[in-house]
Protein backbone atom coordinates (compact mmCIF):
# COMPACT_ATOMS: atom_id res chain seq x y z
CA UNK A 1 0.00 0.00 0.00
CA UNK A 2 2.83 2.44 0.71
CA UNK A 3 4.38 1.84 -2.72
CA UNK A 4 0.96 2.30 -4.33
CA UNK A 5 0.41 5.47 -2.29
CA UNK A 6 3.71 7.01 -3.43
CA UNK A 7 3.39 6.02 -7.09
CA UNK A 8 -0.29 6.91 -7.44
CA UNK A 9 -1.52 3.35 -8.00
CA UNK A 10 -5.14 3.11 -6.78
CA UNK A 11 -5.85 0.97 -3.72
CA UNK A 12 -8.90 -0.54 -5.39
CA UNK A 13 -7.75 -3.91 -6.83
CA UNK A 14 -9.67 -3.54 -10.11
CA UNK A 15 -8.35 -0.02 -10.69
CA UNK A 16 -4.83 -1.17 -9.76
CA UNK A 17 -5.07 -3.98 -12.33
CA UNK A 18 -6.11 -1.40 -14.94
CA UNK A 19 -2.93 0.55 -14.17
CA UNK A 20 -0.85 -2.61 -14.56
CA UNK A 21 -2.59 -3.50 -17.84
CA UNK A 22 -2.78 -0.04 -19.39
CA UNK A 23 -0.23 2.06 -17.51
CA UNK A 24 3.18 3.23 -18.61
CA UNK A 25 6.20 1.18 -17.48
CA UNK A 26 8.81 3.26 -15.63
CA UNK A 27 12.10 2.28 -14.07
CA UNK A 28 12.71 3.23 -10.43
CA UNK A 29 15.54 2.79 -7.97
CA UNK A 30 15.78 -0.08 -5.51
CA UNK A 31 17.55 -0.13 -2.19
CA UNK A 32 19.80 -3.00 -1.24
CA UNK A 33 20.74 -4.34 2.21
CA UNK A 34 23.84 -6.52 1.95
CA UNK A 35 22.80 -7.74 -1.50
CA UNK A 36 19.05 -8.13 -0.78
CA UNK A 37 16.81 -5.71 -2.68
CA UNK A 38 13.94 -3.67 -1.28
CA UNK A 39 11.62 -1.03 -2.72
CA UNK A 40 10.77 1.41 0.07
CA UNK A 41 12.55 1.83 3.39
CA UNK A 42 15.02 -0.20 5.44
CA UNK A 43 14.95 0.76 9.10
CA UNK A 44 16.13 -0.40 12.49
CA UNK A 45 16.23 0.42 16.16
CA UNK A 46 12.84 1.36 17.56
CA UNK A 47 11.47 0.44 14.13
CA UNK A 48 12.84 -3.11 14.56
CA UNK A 49 10.80 -3.60 17.72
CA UNK A 50 7.68 -2.00 16.21
CA UNK A 51 7.91 -4.09 13.01
CA UNK A 52 8.31 -7.31 14.97
CA UNK A 53 5.27 -6.47 17.11
CA UNK A 54 3.23 -5.47 14.02
CA UNK A 55 4.11 -8.72 12.26
CA UNK A 56 3.01 -10.73 15.32
CA UNK A 57 -0.19 -8.70 15.92
CA UNK A 58 -3.68 -10.08 15.25
CA UNK A 59 -4.95 -9.38 11.72
CA UNK A 60 -8.17 -7.78 12.99
CA UNK A 61 -6.14 -4.67 13.90
CA UNK A 62 -6.02 -3.80 10.18
CA UNK A 63 -4.55 -0.38 9.41
CA UNK A 64 -4.20 0.35 13.14
CA UNK A 65 -1.52 -2.33 13.51
CA UNK A 66 1.38 0.14 13.21
CA UNK A 67 0.00 2.54 15.82
CA UNK A 68 -0.56 -0.43 18.12
CA UNK A 69 2.98 -1.70 17.47
CA UNK A 70 4.55 1.71 18.07
CA UNK A 71 2.79 2.10 21.42
CA UNK A 72 3.76 -1.42 22.52
CA UNK A 73 7.40 -0.90 21.46
CA UNK A 74 7.50 2.42 23.28
CA UNK A 75 6.80 0.75 26.63
CA UNK A 76 10.03 -1.30 26.65
CA UNK A 77 12.32 0.93 24.58
CA UNK A 78 15.75 2.07 25.74
CA UNK A 79 17.91 4.22 23.49
CA UNK A 80 20.64 2.60 21.43
CA UNK A 81 24.03 3.94 20.38
CA UNK A 82 24.17 4.00 16.55
CA UNK A 83 27.12 4.53 14.24
CA UNK A 84 26.21 5.64 10.74
CA UNK A 85 28.77 6.03 7.94
CA UNK A 86 27.14 7.79 4.99
CA UNK A 87 29.57 8.01 2.08
CA UNK A 88 32.47 8.48 4.51
CA UNK A 89 30.72 10.95 6.86
CA UNK A 90 30.62 9.06 10.18
CA UNK A 91 28.13 9.99 12.91
CA UNK A 92 27.60 8.31 16.26
CA UNK A 93 24.53 9.16 18.29
CA UNK A 94 22.19 7.84 20.97
CA UNK A 95 18.64 7.54 19.80
CA UNK A 96 15.56 5.85 18.49
CA UNK A 97 16.19 4.74 14.93
CA UNK A 98 17.92 4.88 11.58
CA UNK A 99 16.00 4.65 8.31
CA UNK A 100 17.57 4.32 4.86
CA UNK A 101 14.81 5.39 2.50
CA UNK A 102 14.45 4.86 -1.21
CA UNK A 103 10.80 5.92 -0.98
CA UNK A 104 8.92 8.38 1.24
CA UNK A 105 6.40 6.24 3.13
CA UNK A 106 6.20 3.15 5.31
CA UNK A 107 4.05 1.74 8.08
CA UNK A 108 0.67 2.55 6.56
CA UNK A 109 1.37 6.07 5.32
CA UNK A 110 4.02 7.44 7.65
CA UNK A 111 6.16 9.86 5.60
CA UNK A 112 9.40 9.06 7.39
CA UNK A 113 11.48 10.44 4.49
CA UNK A 114 9.25 13.12 2.95
CA UNK A 115 11.86 14.19 0.39
CA UNK A 116 12.91 10.72 -0.81
CA UNK A 117 12.63 10.13 -4.54
CA UNK A 118 12.37 6.74 -6.27
CA UNK A 119 14.31 8.16 -9.24
CA UNK A 120 17.27 10.11 -7.80
CA UNK A 121 19.74 7.24 -7.29
CA UNK A 122 20.23 8.18 -3.62
CA UNK A 123 19.03 7.18 -0.18
CA UNK A 124 17.46 9.58 2.27
CA UNK A 125 18.83 8.59 5.67
CA UNK A 126 16.76 9.65 8.66
CA UNK A 127 18.41 9.64 12.10
CA UNK A 128 16.21 10.11 15.16
CA UNK A 129 18.18 11.15 18.24
CA UNK A 130 17.35 10.38 21.86
CA UNK A 131 14.45 12.23 23.45
CA UNK A 132 11.92 11.53 26.15
CA UNK A 133 9.11 9.06 25.52
CA UNK A 134 6.66 11.93 25.86
CA UNK A 135 8.50 13.95 23.18
CA UNK A 136 8.55 10.92 20.89
CA UNK A 137 4.86 10.20 21.47
CA UNK A 138 3.89 13.83 20.83
CA UNK A 139 5.89 13.93 17.59
CA UNK A 140 4.58 10.60 16.26
CA UNK A 141 1.52 12.12 14.51
CA UNK A 142 3.79 14.54 12.61
CA UNK A 143 5.39 11.59 10.79
CA UNK A 144 2.12 11.10 8.89
CA UNK A 145 2.54 14.62 7.46
CA UNK A 146 6.31 14.41 7.02
CA UNK A 147 6.80 17.46 9.25
CA UNK A 148 8.77 15.54 11.90
CA UNK A 149 11.95 16.39 9.96
CA UNK A 150 11.66 19.94 11.38
CA UNK A 151 12.31 18.54 14.87
CA UNK A 152 15.93 19.22 15.95
CA UNK A 153 16.14 15.59 17.13
CA UNK A 154 15.58 14.35 13.55
CA UNK A 155 18.33 14.55 10.93
CA UNK A 156 17.69 14.13 7.22
CA UNK A 157 20.79 13.14 5.22
CA UNK A 158 21.24 12.01 1.62
CA UNK A 159 23.80 9.71 -0.01
CA UNK A 160 24.54 6.55 -1.93
CA UNK A 161 25.97 4.08 0.60
CA UNK A 162 25.32 3.88 4.33
CA UNK A 163 26.94 1.50 6.81
CA UNK A 164 25.06 1.08 10.07
CA UNK A 165 26.00 -0.54 13.37
CA UNK A 166 24.77 -0.24 16.95
CA UNK A 167 25.71 -1.12 20.50
CA UNK A 168 23.28 -4.06 20.47
CA UNK A 169 21.81 -6.39 17.86
CA UNK A 170 18.90 -5.24 15.71
CA UNK A 171 17.03 -6.90 12.90
CA UNK A 172 16.75 -4.58 9.91
CA UNK A 173 13.29 -4.48 8.36
CA UNK A 174 12.59 -3.36 4.81
CA UNK A 175 9.06 -2.88 3.54
CA UNK A 176 7.79 -4.56 6.72
CA UNK A 177 9.87 -7.74 6.46
CA UNK A 178 13.19 -8.74 8.05
CA UNK A 179 16.04 -8.27 5.57
CA UNK A 180 19.23 -8.40 7.65
CA UNK A 181 20.94 -7.99 11.00
CA UNK A 182 23.43 -5.35 12.10
CA UNK A 183 25.96 -4.39 10.99
CA UNK A 184 24.65 -3.74 7.46
CA UNK A 185 25.52 -1.81 4.34
CA UNK A 186 22.64 -0.19 2.46
CA UNK A 187 23.08 1.03 -1.11
CA UNK A 188 20.99 2.08 -4.06
CA UNK A 189 20.45 0.31 -7.37
CA UNK A 190 19.54 3.19 -9.72
CA UNK A 191 16.82 2.66 -12.32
Amino acid sequence: NDFARITGIPFDPVEACDVVADGEARAFDLGEVDGKAFVGIASLGFDSDANRIANEAPSWLGAGVYAYAALRALLGWRHAQFTVDLDGDVRTFSGWSVAAANSRAYGGGMLIAPHADLHDGRLDVILTEASSRLHFLRSLPTVFKGTHVRDPKVHELRGGTVRISADRPFVVYADGDPIGELPVTVTTLPS
